[in-house]
């Protein structure tokens, strides 16, 4: 039986609360700098939940055109500037390659809420007249992959996956497909959030945000303290090649491969059947070809929900031994960033990987699983060879994938 091959990751583009770009992210993370705060986008002091990591210190105007502004949302500004970041890393210019060599997938939890909030008002306050032509495609949630589309002439195979925290590695992993049936290059990932009043209700009514008022602990996955976690935007966006063909126009790094991923969805509540994360961790193992015992560290999913929490814990326990592998959950620096957040993980995962050296866990000072879980709560120097990243979302989904470092 053929191995199916092994897409590349060539290029990086990284929009995070702690960092904008991939390098000023990666430091910040091993300082263990938290982007969590108060919100001020809007004013938080009617709800429960007022914490949030917001991304600092972005203007637009520096980074796209003035044509492009009046039609999208924030999230899409973020999303087309960590696309130009992921191309110029990679060296890939779209613009010399074939009409349909290169395309894009991207996830997204929702769409460009802040933007389709501010139309509605002016629609119910002003009237029709008053609310812009481009709300017809700025808040539709794969309005990502259509502006980065046209403006980097990617038409290739596109697509928007929606599985919440999932959602990031689903993406990726149908962008390998689209690589296996030939396009040469595909851009993958999430950039993604929802920091508005309407966004905010939504997320809310999920009852899985943190209320605290303290950055330090309001998001304490694995912790005696977890109740909940924060909400952050940003994320990453990954260049994904075939390796001969990232080879015939010369690139100049590769960061590492992509060797294994699944999904699966966790039974209907009420049947006593088991959660399937461990199933989807399985199936990852499987198709890459690797034993429990050559990962050399996990990127946990970290709900920061207790009960979610010890589902985890359980999990990685029985798959690798209690403490048998490092766990680490570098997003309580920058919160759950939706769609965006396992991607960010990948990111993390390749530069653990070159740079030999496992990111930490913040804040934790009540650990509820040590007796299960190697927590890394400071940066650890260590060889990496193969990560695996998790990644659940709201409503059963389970995803896992595994990366290997590039020799």
């Amino acid at each position: 039986m053929t191995t199916p091959m092994a897409p590349v990751i060539t290029g990086l583009g990284v929009m995070a609360p702690n960092g904008l770009g991939t390098e000023n992210y990666w430091a910040a993370t091993l300082r263990g700098e938290s982007g969590i705060g108060r919100i001020t986008r809007f004013d938080p002091t009617s709800y429960p939940a007022q914490l949030a990591a917001e991304i600092k210190g972005f203007y637009p105007k520096d980074h796209l055109p003035g044509r492009l502004l009046p039609q999208t949302d924030h999230l899409t500004r973020l999303s087309l500037v960590a696309a130009q970041h992921a191309l110029d890393d990679a060296g890939a210019e779209t613009a010399q390659m074939d009409d349909f060599d290169a395309g894009i997938v991207t996830a997204n939890s929702g769409g460009g809420f802040e933007f389709g909030q501010r139309e509605l008002e002016a629609l119910w306050s002003k009237g029709s007249s008053y609310v812009s032509a481009y709300q017809s495609f700025a808040w539709f949630y794969p309005v990502n992959t259509g502006q980065i589309s046209i403006r980097h002439g990617m038409r290739g195979p596109g697509a928007t996956l929606v599985s919440e925290q999932a959602g990031g590695l689903d993406a990726v992993a149908k962008a390998r497909r689209q690589l296996r049936k030939g396009t040469s290059l595909m851009l993958a990932g999430a950039v993604d959030g929802a920091l508005s009043p309407w966004s905010w209700i939504c997320m809310l009514r999920s009852g899985r945000l943190s209320l605290s008022d303290d950055p330090a602990r309001a998001y304490v996955p694995f912790d005696h303290g977890a109740a909940g976690h924060v909400a952050g935007e940003g994320g990453a966006l990954l260049v994904l090649e075939d390796e001969a063909a990232a080879r015939r126009r010369g690139v100049a790094r590769i960061y590492g491969k992509v060797t294994g991923y699944a999904a699966t969805f966790d039974p209907r509540p009420g049947t006593d059947r088991e959660p399937a994360l461990g199933r989807a961790i399985e199936l990852a193992l499987d198709e890459a070809h690797r034993r429990a015992d050559e990962i050399d560290v996990v990127f946990a999913d970290a709900a920061g929900v207790a009960e979610l929490d010890c589902v985890e814990a359980l999990t990685l326990a029985a798959m690798f031994g209690p403490r048998g592998v490092p766990v680490t959950a570098p997003k309580t620096m920058t919160g759950r960033l939706l769609a965006g957040g396992a991607p960010l993980d990948l990111a993390a995962a390749v530069l653990s990987m070159r740079d030999s050296v496992i990111p930490p866990t913040v804040h934790l000072d009540r650990p509820a699983y040590a007796d299960l879980l190697d927590l890394v709560t400071e940066p650890r120097e260590k060889p990496v060879t193969n990560a695996l990243v998790i990644a659940r979302g709201y409503g059963g989904f389970n995803s896992a994938m595994v990366l290997q470092r590039y020799h």
